[in-house]
């Protein structure tokens, strides 16, 4: 169903694979109708069409960042480590002490401990040897004598079996506005790493290796679709996960549809702001090949991950 309006058709079609603008002279082959001349992109100034290259990046920016700011305002953000137990291992010196969730350890041998950075390496100094720890359990402090056992890693140093607990910062508007700003920043450069991981020569090779039938390829160079990304989020057990998570998409979104690759927005800036410097028209015919190359890597990267999705979905 569609109807137009004034110039502009508005519609929804049966299968919603998206929505789209179609702006008129942004195909550098497209032939203009006469009546059209003299309004079209590449005819526009500088500063208009950076306006409507970047919009949508500048949404996907501002919307991540508007997650994260509810996020950090609502939720906090991570503070230090500190030694409250939060879980115990099955059969470690811990168990074997009594030691429950929500323990305190205070001291370490009689030195006081007010976060959990300095306890390992106190671990490291005795050893897999008897260690006095210090607790405090519903408002009343105790002593517990554990034996340290050896560190599968390090067998020098003592072993306790405990996790720490992360402390959470309560956060103010203002402050949330920083927080929320590095967050976003944090995603764009994560972003930049998982995109040179996955262009590496042997990343590459995994892609073919998929296409032929093997989906079994490390997390850290698997790319994941729509399809993955509404599966990861049915399984994420918290509200402030998900808005995490779909924080974190639009600041991917974001990040590569600001790359300078023709025929993506930060490409169609990138040939406006050569315009804009040198004074001569860009031979946009010279970009086609360079725009097949791009629409080819998006589109192998897509089906690479749909067969992954499909086959061997991401179970949290």
């Amino acid at each position: 169903w569609s109807t137009q309006k004034g110039e502009t058709e508005y519609g929804f079609k049966a299968i919603p694979l998206g929505g789209y603008v179609r702006i008129v002279g942004m195909n550098p082959l497209e032939e203009v109708a006469p009546q059209d001349m003299g309004r079209t992109y590449r005819e526009k100034h500088f500063w208009e069409k950076t306006v409507v290259v970047l919009a949508g990046v500048g949404a996907n920016f501002l919307l991540a960042f508007i997650l994260f700011y509810g996020l950090v305002l609502s939720s906090g953000v991570a503070g230090d480590l500190v030694p409250v137990v939060s879980g115990v291992v099955t059969d470690s010196p811990a168990e074997d002490a009594g030691l429950q969730v929500g323990d305190r350890i205070v001291a370490v041998d009689g030195v006081p401990v007010a976060t959990w950075d300095t306890i390992p390496g106190r671990f490291a100094e005795v050893g897999p040897n008897p260690v006095t720890l210090t607790v405090e359990r519903g408002g009343s402090t105790f002593d517990v004598e554990v034996v340290l056992a050896e560190n599968e890693n390090n067998p020098q140093v003592g072993f306790l079996g405990v996790s720490p607990t992360r402390e959470i910062i309560s956060v103010g508007p203002w402050d949330a506005v920083g927080y929320a700003g590095q967050m976003v920043g944090t995603g764009v450069s994560q972003t930049f790493q998982g995109l040179g991981t996955m262009i590496r020569p042997s990343s590459i090779i995994e892609y073919f290796g998929v296409l032929l039938g093997n989906t079994d390829i490390p997390d850290e160079i698997r790319p994941v679709s729509p399809i993955g990304i509404v599966n990861i989020g049915a399984q994420v057990g918290s509200l402030a996960l998900f808005v995490g998570m779909m924080a974190t998409v639009n600041v991917i979104l974001g990040t590569l549809n600001l790359l300078p690759l023709f025929p993506l927005d930060g490409g169609h800036f990138a040939v406006a702001l050569y315009e804009k410097v040198t004074g001569r028209q860009a031979n946009m015919r010279a970009l086609v090949p360079i725009a097949s190359a791009v629409i080819g890597i998006f589109i192998f990267l897509g089906l690479v991950a749909i067969i992954l999705d499909i086959f061997n979905p991401i179970n949290l």
